[in-house]
């Protein structure tokens, strides 16, 4: 049996999977007490279930995806090592960013060593800032990581309880720009991310539940939990992975439809085509900032069923921000929830409490409740189909996009939109009439997070770095570094010893048995030039398991617990 389970902003979801089966499922409040949340959550889904019958346990969360949506995470301060070629004028991030000398090229020699006057000087600014999280990052730090090793020394001898992250350990890829925002957002979310792993741990300890736990990632693959307590960066898109995989898994192999998640906190925009999801090739955009993360093409809106709407003059204003649950469940603010309870749209809440909300916000404007309702449902439509209609001119850019077009022989746009999340049935019609397509809210779309979380196909990734020329190579996740052997060596050769390693973690986590394809995630090459002749190539490969679901779910059957 497996376990999945999505804990977001509004709602933890639970389900429990027997041979492609859902055997039971649940929706308990997230609280602020996230362990006793857990705790309800397990033992529902696992009423008369021995815990040594799961075989395995599999997470989504859109916690740090709210964070970020909602600018909740903590200030961290930059400190940033670009070298030679942009004005530092150009990196221009929204926090304190230090620049401070030295110099390390393109293949991690050190050119100009670091200054120690200006490390002691942006420390010393940050400081009498009152930061005490922050972020080192240089430009090729990913070839050498000398400069950034050395500044995180000079920082902690004076500032222990400072929390430090390191451009090269949250990214290998080059980008400057992107490595920078990836450590950033990954220093920023660490705190939280861990206490929301631990709680997880804890619960699953309580419970004497001992099989391996993984989290899903942004690109919809896996990796284990405890190895993720340093990179919850990778997590920013956990949440709408899930519930890409999870419509995979509910609808019909090979279908093409725009998915909907509809949250407390978020909606999540994504796409399937022809039945697989579709990647973005560029990495994820955080609400306009690129990362190295990789990650399904995914959009998250700040808009949800919990949303705060406030009169503001003589205008309705939708505020992208939860402070609470709907005015109808008791919350302090009216939200679009409480638009959907007078509507007749919902069933939760209270319905006399869901009018005294709309009385508030219409009084001002001298309009009756229902008046003000048909409003909000409007501005969280207009907002929502705005916002797809962007995305698919980001879509119809992805290279897999284009291949689908190319195989329909016709420029054409999905016609299906599947909404999934607590507040999709409320406001699909209007959405799918407004795109002017048909909608489909699949079985058990109330928990579709959980479901692409428990049916996620475990993944490992191995990313190798080699430099011909010095006759060396490292593998990141292993922090193994060996002379080549195998020369003269190339790329593709380079592809082999890296699933080779593969092979080897997989083994190490027990997972030889479900490896499955392998598939290569990163490939590039860089000629090294002496008096006009090759001397010698460095070599950036990464190879993973394949990513995917295991099985797609099957109707009928189950407990459902409420």
């Amino acid at each position: 049996m497996y376990i999945g389970l999505d804990v977001g902003g509004t709602y933890t979801d639970a389900v429990l999977l027997e041979k492609g089966r859902v055997k039971s499922w649940t929706k308990v409040p997230t609280r602020e007490d996230l362990l006793n949340s857990l705790l309800e959550a397990f033992d529902k889904i696992m009423r008369g279930v021995p815990a040594d019958l799961i075989k395995r346990v599999v997470l989504s969360t859109t916690m740090i995806t709210n964070l970020i949506a909602e600018k909740k995470y903590d200030p961290v301060g930059l400190i940033l090592l670009p070298g030679p070629g942009l004005e530092n004028s150009h990196y221009r991030f929204d926090t304190k960013t230090c620049i401070v000398g030295g110099v390390i090229d393109y293949r991690g020699r050190e050119v100009v060593p670091l200054p120690e006057g200006d490390v002691d000087s942006a420390i010393r600014t940050l400081a009498g800032l009152n930061y005490k999280k922050v972020a080192v990052v240089g430009k090729f730090s990913s070839r050498n990581n000398k400069h950034e090793k050395e500044v995180c020394r000079r920082i902690q001898e004076s500032y222990i309880d400072w929390q430090v992250e390191m451009g090269h350990e949250v990214a290998g890829q080059l980008n400057f720009p992107r490595r920078v925002m990836s450590t950033l957002l990954n220093c920023a979310t660490r705190d939280k991310y861990q206490f929301f792993a631990q709680s997880v741990l804890a619960a699953l300890n309580s419970r004497d539940i001992s099989c391996p736990v993984y989290i899903l990632k942004a690109d919809g693959g896996t990796m284990p939990l405890n190895t993720s307590l340093s990179s919850p960066v990778e997590t920013i898109f956990s949440g709408p992975a899930a519930s890409i995989l999870g419509v995979q898994a509910l609808i019909p192999p090979g279908e093409t439809a725009v998915i909907l998640d509809i949250g407390g906190t978020t909606t999540d925009l994504a796409l399937i085509l022809g039945g697989q999801p579709l990647l973005a090739s560029k990495g994820a955009d955080v609400f306009g900032h690129m990362t190295h993360v990789s990650a399904l093409a995914v959009k998250s809106v700040p808009v949800g069923g919990d949303s705060v709407v406030e009169c503001v003059g003589k205008e309705l204003i939708l505020l992208s921000e939860r402070v609470g649950p709907p005015y109808c469940l008791g919350g302090p603010m009216p939200t679009p929830t409480d638009a959907l309870k007078v509507l007749g749209l919902t069933k939760l809440g209270n319905m006399k409490k869901a009018n005294e909300a709309m009385k508030i916000l219409g009084k001002p404007l001298g309009i009756e409740t229902w008046e003000v309702a048909a409003r909000i449902m409007m501005m969280v439509n207009d907002t929502i189909t705005g916002e797809i209609k962007n995305m698919f001119e980001k879509w119809e850019q992805e290279p897999a996009y284009r291949v689908w077009e190319v195989l329909q022989k016709k420029r054409v746009r999905p016609n299906t939109v599947v909404g999934v999340g607590g507040a999709a049935s409320g406001f699909m019609p209007m959405i799918a009439a407004t795109l002017d397509c048909r909608p489909l809210i699949p079985p058990y779309a109330q928990v579709a997070n959980a479901i692409g979380a428990a049916v996620a196909r475990p993944t490992l990734q191995v990313s190798l770095r080699a430099d011909t020329e010095q006759g060396i190579y490292t593998l990141l996740e292993e922090g193994y570094q060996g002379p080549i052997e195998d020369k003269p060596f190339n790329e593709e050769k380079a592809l082999r010893l890296a699933e080779k390693w593969l092979h080897k973690r997989a083994k190490k986590y027990g997972l030889e048995n479900d490896m499955g394809e392998v598939e290569v995630t990163r490939r590039e090459v860089f000629n090294m030039v002496r008096d006009w002749v090759t001397s010698g190539k460095l070599i950036d490969v990464s190879v993973q398991t394949k990513r995917g679901i295991l099985h797609y779910i099957g109707t009928g059957g189950g407990n459902i617990e409420r």
